[in-house]
């Protein structure tokens, strides 16, 4: 089947989109619609000849979306023209039944509707991304592709909480992992490149910590094509810690909060949500703006560094443990593909496991989008690498496969 494919991907309050050729996956425009719900949202969109932004009006993603086909009819390249034959979409929780790609129906996005509880950010937003494209554009299939659904074999030592397991199964209470499009797509990049590059690389036994580093951050275990692991958990707030988010924090502190405090469930679900994370520690959840604040001698700032690294750290140990060993380090998303500073910090520590960085290598940093790059020494025992996420190729290319 010839024709494009319309990626989008609904945030909490944004949605980025990509246009891409099912035949030669080239992506022919792409763009991104942020702050939804604010006054004014801004818009960029750019087809491969010029890019332009402007100012739109999104007080919810079903405008976002209505913008973004505006957009493609304005400056082009026309959907109509472009030959859409289906759309995608990511979901970000689909639950303990939802894993395979499927063609939205109306029951499918009532269940997405369902699940909003284990996802409160996400799935509202790819519900109401869903029901206005389904609107917008009828005459083409729309698939839903879970960002749960490369980590829904985890092995039941990963997996599981060690609480009682019949209520567990009742509610469906387990370790779910998100951020799944990105680890898949670039462990299996990673796997591919090295032994390409690497001849004594076997993909099947190769072990891979991926690092998946945005606002949300997230760490993976790979064991050839299969997580083995991975940080977060029944919700994206466990783990690492994020922009705006705790990651790993004693149960007690919501408990002892609510009681002891006044404060209500809701607001403590704010507190380690919205307001945790780099944003309360290091009063900005920007990396650029953490690494600005250091340098004028922020003590907070300096501090919320160290504890980002800290537990970056700890994670690639407990995955070493928990695989036998490491083969292959991988940053990737916007922190982990385009900071220097953060990987060689994080690298630090981990010479006990014959990691070693180059430092020019790594202040070069991605030379190639559509390939990783070693950031690591020759004789480093461990590969250390920096790879571009391409969730939205991932995403078209379970699309094309399933219509």
């Amino acid at each position: 089947m010839t024709g494009s494919i319309l990626v989008l991907n609904a945030g909490s309050s944004s949605v980025k989109y990509q246009l891409i050729d099912q035949r030669s996956e080239a992506t022919l425009a792409s763009g991104l619609v942020e702050r939804i719900g604010h006054p004014v949202s801004q818009l960029r969109h750019s087809n491969g000849h010029y890019a332009t932004s402007r100012e739109v009006t999104a007080a919810d993603h079903a405008q976002a979306v209505a913008a973004i086909v505006a957009i493609f009819n304005e400056e082009g390249p026309s959907l109509a023209e472009a030959g859409v034959v289906g759309v995608g979409h990511r979901v970000v929780m689909g639950g303990p039944d939802l894993f395979e790609p499927l063609v939205i129906d109306d029951s499918l996005v009532a269940t997405i509707e369902d699940l909003a509880p284990l996802a409160p950010l996400h799935n509202p937003a790819n519900a109401a991304t869903i029901k206005i494209a389904r609107a917008l554009l009828p005459d083409v299939p729309h698939v839903a592709v879970f960002d749960t659904a490369f980590f829904q074999k985890l092995p039941s030592v990963a997996s599981s909480y060690a609480i009682d397991p019949d209520l567990a199964k009742a509610h469906g209470i387990r370790r779910y992992g998100f951020h799944g499009i990105s680890h898949e797509y670039v462990s299996a990049t990673v796997a591919e490149f090295l032994a390409q590059h690497q001849p004594a690389t076997n993909p099947q036994e190769l072990r891979q910590v991926v690092l998946h580093l945005g606002n949300g951050a997230s760490a993976s275990a790979v064991v050839g094509s299969r997580a083995v692991d991975t940080s977060m958990g029944f919700t994206p707030l466990e783990g690492l810690v994020m922009g705006t988010r705790s990651g790993d924090i004693d149960p007690s502190v919501a408990f002892y909060l609510v009681r002891e405090h006044g404060m209500t469930l809701d607001e403590v679900d704010h507190l380690l949500n919205y307001n945790s994370g780099l944003l309360a520690l290091a009063g900005s959840n920007d990396m650029r703006d953490v690494h600005a604040a250091i340098a004028d001698g922020s003590d907070g700032a300096a501090l919320g560094f160290a504890i980002y690294v800290r537990r970056l750290q700890k994670y690639i140990g407990a995955y070493a443990a928990a695989m036998g060993g490491i083969d292959a380090i991988t940053f990737t998303a916007g922190v982990g593909e385009n900071d220097p500073v953060v990987r060689s910090a994080t690298i630090e520590q981990l010479e006990f496991l014959g990691v070693r960085i180059d430092p020019a290598a790594n202040a070069a940093g991605l030379s190639n989008a559509d390939s990783p790059t070693v950031i690591s020494t020759a004789d480093s025992r461990v590969t250390v690498l920096v790879a571009a996420t391409r969730e939205e190729l991932s995403i078209a290319r379970q699309v094309a496969a399933l219509i």
